[in-house]
C-alpha cells in the first residue's frame, strides 16, 4: 500500500492515549520539581540562605566559597527526588539550548557513592571552542566554566525513564568573557536599572529595585507524527517545501478560539501539568488562526526568568507532543500560504514597591512618572529600530514577517487613539481660555490620562509593536525565537535613552527651571523627534508602504540585511563597555547569526531540488506515461479522436509543466553553484537571500499544480491538507 494512505488508515486506528491521572488543583502541587525559597528553607543552612539571598540581590556570580555548601543541600534535594544525573543547561549564542549530564555516582577507595561537589555546581567546560563564541582565543586556550545563574532556580526535568537536576547556567571564558546569552541579560538588567531609579526618585525615593517583565505566547503546529516522518522536508528543515495549500488561500478564522480537539485537548493537559510541577505559569491555552495551529501562553515573570521558561516550554511541547504520537512544528511558517507562528513579547518594567511604570496612575503625579518611560521607550524604539529588527530577524521569520496573515516588515507602534491624543497635547499644548480651572498637569499642557486606559488594549492587529495598556507587545518575534537577544537590546536601548533624559532634566532644573516643567520640555522634544514610529492605520495597506518611506522608518527586507547593522558605528556605541562591546566581539556574534541564516538556506535549497528530481518530475512523467498508453491503446483501436481530447490535453499540459520545471531547476542549480562559490559569509547569505529564494515560490507553483494532476493513490507525500486535519 502507499505509505502515505497507509499512515492515514493507522492513524483512524490508533488508540486513544490513556488520560493522565487526575491531581489535586494545580496550586497544591505547582513548583514540587524546582528548588525554590520554600525548599531552600529546608535544606539549605540559614547562614548560606542569607549570603545567597544576597548574591541574587546583587546579580552576582556564584563563588566557589558559597558553591561548597550549597552544592551538598543541592544534591540531598535531587536525591530525595530521585535524580540520578545532574545537567548544566546553557543558552550558547548559536539561539539554542545546550546541556551536558554527569551521573551523581563516583567512586571513593573503589565503593560507589553519590558525590555532587562545588566544583560541580560550578562545572569546567574544556572544549569551549566547540560552541559559536568570539573566535579570538586558541584551541588550547579554549576553557570556560559553567556556572549557576542563582537568579533561575535549579529544577528536576522528569521523564519516563528517569530525573535529571537541571541546573541553569551562565557559560563564560577563562578570562571572564560572556559565552552566552545569560550573562549579557543579567547585565543589561542592571543597566537599565542603574539608568531607572534616578527618575523613580524624582517621584518616590522608596523605590530601589527595577526589574523589566517579560509574558509570552508561543504558538506552534501539531500534526501526526506517522505523516510528519513521511515528509523529509519537515523532520530536516521545519517546513513543507512542496505541497498544494490551494485550498487555504481564503482565510478562515472557524478554528480560532473553537472548541480544542480532544486529542490536542489530552496534550495541553499534560503540557500544563509538566509545567506547572517545573514553576512554569502556563494559564492561557487555545486554537490559534490556522487549522492544527495552538497557543500556549505565561503570566509575565521577571524577564530572565521569562526568558528561562519560554525555551522549557519550547522543549516540554516537542517532548509531550512525541508521547501523544504528535509532531510539534515551532518554524514561523511551515506551510506555505497559510498563516505563520509567532512568539509574542509582552515587556513592561516592575518597581519593587510594586508599580509597574508603563501603567499610568490615579493621580498627576503617576501620569508624569508613567509618561517619561513611555515616552522615552517610543524615542528608543524609533532610534533605535534597525537593531530591533535585528534581534527579530531570523530565516523562518523572514518567509512570515509581511505576508498578509502577519505583522509587516516595516517598524512602527500602535498606540491607540487616547494616548496619541495625550502625545499631540504634550506636544503642542491646546489653548485655554481666559480664567479657565484647569488641574495641574493641563497646566502645564497635559490633559489627565483616563484610567480606563489600563483596559483600553489594542485592537489593531496589523501593528508590529503595539502598547497594550501596561506593556509593549512586540509581535513581530518568530515562534522560533530564543528571546534573549531582543530583551538585551531593549534594556540597553531603554538604558542609553533613559540617561538621556536624566541628564537634560538635570541640567535643566540646574538652571532653576521647574520640575515638572523641565520634564515636559524634554518629552515635547522626544515626541517631536519620534512621533513618526506611531501609526494608527492598517499597517498592511500599500499606501503605508509609501508613507513609511516618507517617514524614514526601518523596513526589515531579509536577514542578512538586517544582521549588517551588527557591525555598524551605531551599533559599536552602543554596545561599548557591554559583554559584547568590542568590534571583534560584535563582528564573530553577526558571524554566528550569518552562519545559522546560511545552514538553514542551504538545507532547504538542497532538499528543495531533491524532492523536485526525486518525487515531483518522476510522478508526473510516471502518469503522463500512462496518459499516452492510454491513447495510443486507443488510437490503435479506432476511437475517434475527439474522445481523447482530455487525455491529451492534460498528457500536454504535464509535459509542458515538467519542462518547464526541469529547466527552472538546472537555472536554481547554476544559481546555488554560482553562490556557493563566494567566501565571504555576508556576500553569500545576501544572495540566498536576493537571488536564490526569490527562484523557489515559481517553481513551487508549478510542482504544486503537477501534485493536483496525479492520482491520489500515487502521491508518496501526505499532503498539507493532511497534516492539517488528519488526526
Amino acid at each position: 500500500m502507499n505509505p502515505r494512505l497507509q499512515a492515514i488508515q493507522e492513524i483512524r486506528s490508533r488508540p486513544p492515549v490513556p488520560p493522565i491521572p487526575s491531581r489535586d488543583r494545580s496550586s497544591k502541587w505547582f513548583g514540587e520539581l524546582v528548588f525554590s525559597p520554600k525548599v531552600m528553607k529546608r535544606y539549605v543552612p540559614e547562614d548560606t540562605l542569607n549570603l545567597l539571598q544576597e548574591l541574587i540581590d546583587h546579580r552576582q556570580i556564584l563563588s566557589r566559597e558559597l558553591a561548597r555548601p550549597l552544592a551538598s543541600s543541592i544534591k540531598s534535594w535531587a536525591l530525595d527526588k530521585g535524580a540520578t544525573h545532574y545537567a548544566h543547561w546553557l543558552q550558547p549564542l548559536n539561539g539554542q539550548v545546550a546541556e551536558k549530564h554527569n551521573s551523581f555516582l563516583e567512586f571513593l577507595e573503589g565503593e560507589p557513592i553519590d558525590s555532587f561537589s562545588s566544583e560541580q555546581l560550578r562545572q569546567e567546560q574544556p572544549d569551549e571552542s566547540s560552541f559559536p563564541v568570539d573566535g579570538q582565543r586558541s584551541t588550547f586556550e579554549a576553557r570556560g566554566s559553567m556556572v549557576w545563574d542563582c537568579q533561575s532556580p535549579i529544577f528536576i526535568f522528569e521523564t519516563t525513564y528517569g530525573k535529571t537536576l537541571v541546573i541553569p547556567t551562565l557559560f563564560v571564558s577563562h578570562s571572564g568573557e560572556a559565552l552566552d546569552y545569560k550573562l549579557p541579560l543579567l547585565q543589561s538588567m542592571d543597566l537599565l536599572e542603574k539608568a531607572a531609579l534616578p527618575i523613580c526618585h524624582l517621584f518616590d525615593t522608596k523605590v530601589q529595585r527595577i526589574l523589566p517583565t517579560l509574558g509570552m505566547e508561543q504558538e506552534y503546529f501539531l500534526v501526526d507524527k506517522s505523516l510528519y516522518d513521511l515528509r523529509p522536508d519537515l523532520v530536516l528543515t521545519g517546513r513543507t517545501l512542496i505541497g498544494s495549500s490551494f485550498s487555504y488561500k481564503r482565510p478562515s478564522n472557524s478554528h480560532y478560539f473553537s472548541a480544542i480537539p480532544e486529542r490536542v485537548y489530552a496534550f495541553m493537559n499534560e503540557l500544563e501539568q509538566m509545567a506547572h510541577r517545573l514553576g512554569i505559569p502556563l494559564n492561557t491555552r487555545h486554537n490559534e488562526i490556522a487549522p492544527a495551529q495552538y497557543e500556549s501562553a505565561s503570566r509575565y515573570e521577571q524577564v530572565n526568568i521569562a526568558i528561562d521558561h519560554g525555551l522549557m516550554v519550547m522543549d516540554l511541547i516537542q517532548r509531550v507532543a512525541r508521547k501523544h504520537s504528535f509532531a510539534a512544528l515551532l518554524h514561523e511558517k511551515p506551510f506555505d500560504g497559510i498563516i505563520g507562528s509567532s512568539k509574542h513579547n509582552n515587556w513592561s518594567l516592575e518597581t519593587d514597591t510594586g508599580k509597574n511604570l508603563l501603567s499610568p496612575g490615579a493621580n498627576p503625579s503617576e501620569n508624569l512618572l508613567f509618561l517619561i518611560f513611555f515616552v522615552s521607550m517610543i524615542r528608543a524604539l524609533h532610534t533605535y529600530a534597525p537593531f530591533i529588527g535585528t534581534m527579530m530577524a531570523s530565516a523562518g521569520n523572514d518567509l512570515r514577517l509581511g505576508s498578509r496573515d502577519a505583522p509587516p516588515s516595516i517598524i512602527s507602534l500602535f498606540v491607540g487613539k487616547h494616548l496619541t491624543k495625550v502625545l499631540q497635547d504634550i506636544e503642542h499644548p491646546p489653548r485655554r481660555k481666559k480664567n479657565e480651572k484647569v488641574s495641574e498637569l493641563e497646566h502645564l499642557g497635559i490633559a489627565e490620562i483616563p484610567q480606563v486606559l489600563v483596559d483600553n488594549t489594542d485592537r489593531n492587529r496589523t501593528s508590529p509593536i503595539a502598547f497594550t495598556g501596561n506593556k509593549f507587545e512586540f509581535r513581530m518575534v518568530g515562534s522560533s525565537s530564543n528571546c534573549s537577544g531582543l530583551m538585551i537590546l531593549l534594556n540597553l536601548v531603554l538604558a542609553e535613552q533613559l540617561k538621556d533624559f536624566n541628564h537634560r532634566v538635570n541640567g535643566k532644573m540646574n538652571r532653576g527651571r521647574k520640575k515638572q516643567a523641565a520634564i515636559l520640555d524634554i518629552l515635547r522634544e522626544y515626541i517631536g523627534q519620534s512621533k513618526h514610529i506611531c501609526f494608527e492605520g492598517d499597517s498592511h495597506s500599500e499606501s503605508w508602504l509609501e508613507e513609511a518611506k516618507k517617514r524614514g522608518l526601518y523596513h526589515l527586507t531579509s536577514t542578512p540585511q538586517a544582521l549588517k547593522v551588527l557591525t555598524s558605528a551605531e551599533a559599536i556605541s552602543l554596545f561599548e563597555g557591554f559583554s559584547q562591546g568590542s568590534l571583534a566581539d560584535l563582528k564573530q556574534y553577526q558571524a554566528n547569526l550569518i552562519q545559522s541564516y546560511l545552514n538553514q538556506a542551504i538545507k532547504e535549497v538542497d532538499l528543495f531540488i531533491e524532492l523536485i528530481q526525486t518525487q515531483v518530475i518522476p510522478l508526473s512523467i510516471q502518469y503522463q506515461g500512462k496518459l499516452l498508453s492510454i491513447i495510443h491503446i486507443n488510437q490503435n483501436h479506432h476511437m475517434m479522436n475527439s474522445g481523447l481530447s482530455a487525455q491529451r490535453s492534460i498528457a500536454q499540459s504535464i509535459g509542458d509543466k515538467v519542462d518547464r520545471l526541469h529547466e527552472m531547476i538546472e537555472l536554481l542549480q547554476k544559481t546555488v553553484k554560482k553562490v556557493d562559490r563566494e567566501t565571504n559569509a555576508i556576500k553569500k547569505s545576501l544572495a540566498y537571500a536576493e537571488e536564490i529564494r526569490p527562484l523557489l515560490p515559481p517553481i513551487q507553483t508549478i510542482s504544486q499544480e503537477l501534485e493536483n494532476f496525479i492520482p491520489d493513490d500515487q502521491w508518496c507525500l501526505p499532503k498539507i491538507r493532511e497534516l492539517l486535519h488528519v488526526y
